[in-house]
């Protein structure tokens, strides 16, 4: 089966980074951070007791038992993944389209990355029979997948995967004797989190799934990279972690002890964190929606969004009227949507799909203001698409694909 190399178009081939807050740093997270600024001493690898004791209980609350000793701490999710990468072996397997930080992780050690078709409904797993399929034609071919990463609550797509869904390429995926790494990183931003239901495939096959969580998905600035995994109970467990820690320790992989303060006092989830987590997921929920239907009235396709700060656009029945425009490619996309908006609009090949499908990820925290006191207002405001910046914004993104629409008739 081929290997689903990178294309070798755009500035960088790799990227984007996730979906940045758009908001300013919570003070409390500031204050721990300034406060550890004065330890000489270096945190330790897979991170110290305080850390893991806080990653634990985060993973408690919500319905996942975890052993202090079956956590890691990585500056990034890429650094964890990578090191999973390297300790399990063989080829790996990822819904197409995927995060954009996955594949570059199996590649950079020589291994073979396959992609698997989605469902119509979501993204982020793969259609169980699209998978098995996937694995006869690899296997059958000489390759060695034994990894498939998936990811419940999705970028890019920004949807969340029926419990059904995932339960059987879950069993569909175990069944084939494959490691299953669940990215949970978007977990805690569900748009509506009382009316959506997410399940985690660890808590169907416990011994078979290893969970990451990237902290910048809800909890930390980007420029503070840290994330946490956690491994399955029980001597594979143990040894899985193990493998890891000796990966992250060979690369120098190394939380900042000030950053690792504040990650552990965002997942010991006091009254100020979880209050900015629910407001910012709410105002990205109205943001994200008002977009929607912005891009949708112009006639591209997508998927409602479901969590995260994005929505993935399928401009392909506009396809004649972009072509007026040089427009052939996803990377061209990238090109002119980017230019036309003012922010950046990465096309759907960053993220494994097709290069001749015209797909964009778009983000939502661009539109909530240029200053950090626009930004604030967006927060607090009992309307925020009212606000003029906000409006502005969104009427900027209708602008641009209106008058795409408008070429089209």
């Amino acid at each position: 089966m081929r290997r689903t190399d990178p294309e070798g178009r755009g500035p960088v081939r790799y990227g984007p980074p996730l979906p940045d807050q758009g908001l300013p740093v919570l003070p409390e997270l500031r204050a721990e951070l300034a406060a550890a600024a004065d330890r000489a001493d270096a945190a330790l690898f897979g991170g110290g007791p305080a850390l893991l004791d806080a990653a634990r209980g985060y993973w408690t609350r919500r319905g996942l038992p975890t052993a202090a000793d079956r956590v890691a701490l990585a500056p990034g999710a890429p650094a964890l993944l990578l090191a999973l990468t390297g300790a399990l072996g063989g080829d790996v397997l990822a819904p197409r389209p995927c995060a954009a930080w996955w594949a570059p992780q199996a590649r950079l050690l020589g291994r073979s990355v396959f992609h698997v078709a989605t469902p119509a409904e979501c993204g982020g797993v793969p259609d169980p029979y699209a998978l098995l399929e996937t694995l006869r034609r690899v296997r059958a071919e000489g390759g060695d997948p034994r990894l498939l990463v998936l990811s419940v609550a999705d970028d890019p797509t920004a949807t969340v995967a029926p419990p059904e869904l995932v339960h059987e390429a879950v069993e569909a995926a175990a069944g084939e004797g494959l490691h299953i790494v669940s990215d949970e990183t978007w977990r805690d931003t569900l748009h509506r989190p009382h009316g959506t239901v997410l399940l985690s495939p660890a808590e169907m096959r416990p011994d078979d799934v290893t969970v990451l969580t990237d902290l910048a998905g809800a909890f930390l600035p980007q420029g503070w990279p840290a994330a946490v995994a956690r491994f399955p109970a029980g001597e594979a467990g143990a040894d899985l972690r193990s493998r890891v820690l000796d990966v992250l320790t060979a690369v120098g992989a190394r939380v900042a002890e000030p950053v690792a303060a504040a990650a552990a006092h965002a997942l010991e989830e006091p009254a100020a964190v979880t209050e900015r987590l629910t407001a910012a997921a709410g105002l990205h929920a109205r943001v994200a929606g008002a977009a929607h239907q912005v891009v949708t009235a112009a006639g591209a396709v997508a998927r409602p969004p479901q969590a995260g700060r994005h929505l993935y656009v399928d401009l392909g029945p506009l396809r004649s009227t972009l072509a007026a425009h040089g427009v052939g490619d996803a990377q061209d996309l990238e090109d002119f949507l980017g230019a036309r908006l003012g922010m950046p609009a990465p096309g759907g090949h960053r993220f494994g799909d097709d290069l001749a499908a015209l797909r964009v990820r778009l983000d939502t925290g661009p539109l909530l203001g240029g200053t950090d006191e626009e930004r604030t207002e967006s927060l607090t405001s009992p309307e925020p698409l009212e606000l003029p910046h906000v409006r502005g914004a969104l009427t900027r993104l209708g602008s641009a694909f209106d008058d795409l629409r408008d070429d089209a008739r």
